[in-house]
């Protein structure tokens, strides 16, 4: 029987995660990359529902007990987090990534903040950044929003980008060439993204026949989105359901740009989506709205092309400079 190396490092990712959720696979892959041997001790929410959930989790846990260097908790974590510490101690790493209530309340608007679903979701987020040790978000802006929205001390976070992994997402030699200007996005179709805007830019670009804009994704808005493509009588959208995660980086070496987000939201504010991240890996120039997220990491004019929040007409202005000129793209 071979011995197992007492030297190797090793990281516990906890919780009721989904391992091949983009964030989620990101970091998995660092540790791995770093030299960490991963355990996973997580059961699927979907197949285990309210508290038999935790039930298993803990039988996970006297399963694959030893001595990590790390336990995270990995996203969406919120509800588990409490587990962890009892199960694990105080030294838990919490990777929020989000924060429900920014999410739920301000961004999606799903419920009044001061109704019951509203406090909730405030004390999930309070409460699971509180009981751990460090608490990872996406960006410095983000971690200063949920610092002081929660009143913890900002020393208590780190900042982790989303990044992508590159054995999906990687730059092809040769595009795939097609007839038309492929202006790309995909996501789910929720308020951060600002769709709106988007198919609003796609009919102002109308008159350049050649100018194809691609949206991949579902959600919330799909069906809104449809219905606003039909009524306008936009003929160069193209609107899919969404697809699998290689099959995105298909679609993006297929395209000339990417879009990023523009929602008029504080979300859209705090965060570098990933889309941002899988388009650049591919090599795909990316027109996204100017916030201070993205000016942490990207300078505008030179790694991405920046526009104005909420615009349609600012980005349409920015893909049709992208259009008109290849030495910038």
């Amino acid at each position: 029987m071979k011995q197992k190396n007492k030297d190797i490092l090793k990281v516990c990712f906890f919780g009721i995660y989904d391992p091949t959720y983009a964030r989620n696979r990101v970091l998995i892959q660092g540790f791995q990359e770093n030299g960490y041997e991963v355990v996973h001790c997580h059961v699927n929410p979907r197949e285990h529902k309210a508290l038999l959930k935790f039930v298993i989790l803990i039988r996970e846990y006297f399963r694959v007990r030893e001595k990590f260097d790390y336990v995270i908790v990995a996203f969406p974590g919120h509800t588990i987090v409490w587990l962890a510490r009892i199960l694990f101690g105080g030294r838990i790493i919490f990777d929020a990534f989000v924060s429900l209530y920014n999410s739920n309340i301000e961004d999606r608007k799903l419920y009044s903040g001061m109704s019951l679903c509203g406090l909730w979701d405030w004390f999930l987020d309070w409460h699971s950044m509180r009981l751990s040790s460090v608490v990872l978000f996406d960006t410095n802006t983000h971690i200063e929003y949920v610092a002081k929205k929660f009143s913890l001390p900002v020393e208590k976070f780190r900042r982790v980008l989303v990044g992508t992994t590159e054995d999906i997402f990687y730059p092809i030699k040769i595009k795939n060439e097609s007839s038309k200007f492929i202006v790309h996005f995909h996501g789910s179709l929720i308020p951060l993204q600002g769709l709106p805007y988007i198919i609003g830019a796609a009919k102002i670009l109308a008159h350049e026949q050649n100018i194809l804009l691609r949206i991949i994704g579902g959600g919330e808005e799909y069906e809104n989105a449809k219905n606003i493509i039909k009524q306008l009588d936009i003929k160069n959208i193209e609107l899919l359901k969404p697809v699998p995660l290689n099959e995105i980086a298909k679609y993006l070496h297929d395209a000339d740009v990417a879009l990023g987000i523009f929602g008029d939201t504080i979300k859209a504010e705090l965060v570098i989506p990933n889309k941002v991240y899988e388009a650049i890996a591919c090599g795909i120039p990316v027109v996204t709205a100017d916030t201070r997220a993205m000016r942490e990491l990207f300078v505008d004019g030179k790694s991405i092309l920046l526009c104005k929040k909420s615009s349609a007409e600012s980005i349409a202005t920015a893909v049709l400079e992208l259009y008109k000129d290849r030495a910038l793209r």
